[in-house]
């Protein structure tokens, strides 16, 4: 091969810069950057809003986005730019806490279907089938109608009602990691059943639930604001974004950013944690291969 062939096949097989450029998780580095913003108006408001959450300015009611109000004002002349960020930390809280309830009570109920014995297995089991078949907003709709909306409310509500899909998640985690060949390896070789349990079987089937957790994040959020929209959850004039669509409603035809800047923030952070999700579950996979 003459230096020419091989300083041509170099170069062939070299990657082009643009190819790099393509291959990168430019997705991923957007929503880190999302997330950043996120978290700082969850932790500090203050630094990003240009007014206090319920500063109210009769004098400019129902001003439509811009320069002096970016996302223009409500009926009571309150900054929507500002009520938005400091609803941020109401809006996330709902979102994790009902994402750690959800996936706590299908940890729980999955591990007794899967790993339970026969009784329990079809016990759990046909529970998760009626609640999976109950439809979640109905189930959301009773536990508010029973507590009363709340903070908390809307927490167990979305939590409780998304449940059963990751339960049933859960269990077929765990009855494929027992069947799995290192759990076999693992009894062949004389391990207790607990050992092969917490060194193999939990390890490895929840570890998904990492990716998951980040996924439910922005389905609670859109769940709890749905809820609220339907006036049903925190009761305006509190600045959650949920409340946010609530107080909208009524001047849709007139002031239409009311509802839909507060939809499309709520949006952004469900396409935020849906694309970190998914870029952690592709590692995780990446980890087990």
């Amino acid at each position: 091969m003459t230096a020419t062939t091989a300083t041509t096949a170099t170069s062939a097989a070299r990657p082009t810069a643009s190819a790099r450029l393509r291959r990168q998780p430019w997705d991923l580095y957007v929503a880190i950057a999302a997330t950043a913003v996120f978290a700082l108006a969850a932790l500090w408001p203050d630094l990003l809003a240009t007014q206090g959450a319920f500063t109210m300015d009769l004098a400019n009611t129902l001003q439509p986005p811009s320069a002096a109000h970016w996302f223009g004002t409500d009926e009571a002349g309150r900054d929507l730019y500002s009520r938005v960020i400091h609803g941020t930390a109401a809006s996330l809280g709902i979102g994790i806490g009902a994402a750690a309830v959800s996936l706590m009570l299908a940890v729980v109920l999955g591990s007794l279907a899967a790993l339970g014995n026969r009784a329990t297995s079809a016990g759990v089991g046909w529970l998760l089938e009626v609640a999976f078949a109950f439809p979640a907003l109905l189930l959301s709709l009773l536990l508010i109608a029973v507590l009363g909306p709340s903070i908390l409310t809307l927490i167990l509500a979305v939590g409780i009602g998304t449940a059963p899909g990751y339960a049933r998640m859960v269990r077929g985690q765990i009855l494929g990691a027992k069947d799995s060949p290192y759990v076999e390896a693992a009894i062949a070789l004389g391990h207790s059943r607990g050992r092969i349990l917490r060194q193999h079987i939990l390890p490895n089937s929840l570890r998904p639930l990492v990716a998951v957790f980040a996924l439910s994040i922005g389905q609670s959020i859109v769940w709890a604001s749905s809820l609220s929209f339907l006036g049903l959850g925190i009761a305006p004039p509190a600045p959650e974004w949920g409340a946010l669509l609530d107080a909208g409603r009524p001047y849709i035809t007139v002031a239409g950013w009311l509802t839909v800047i507060p939809g499309v923030v709520i949006v952004l952070l469900a396409l935020t944690t849906t694309t970190l999700g998914r870029h952690l579950q592709s590692i995780l996979e990446k980890g087990e291969k």
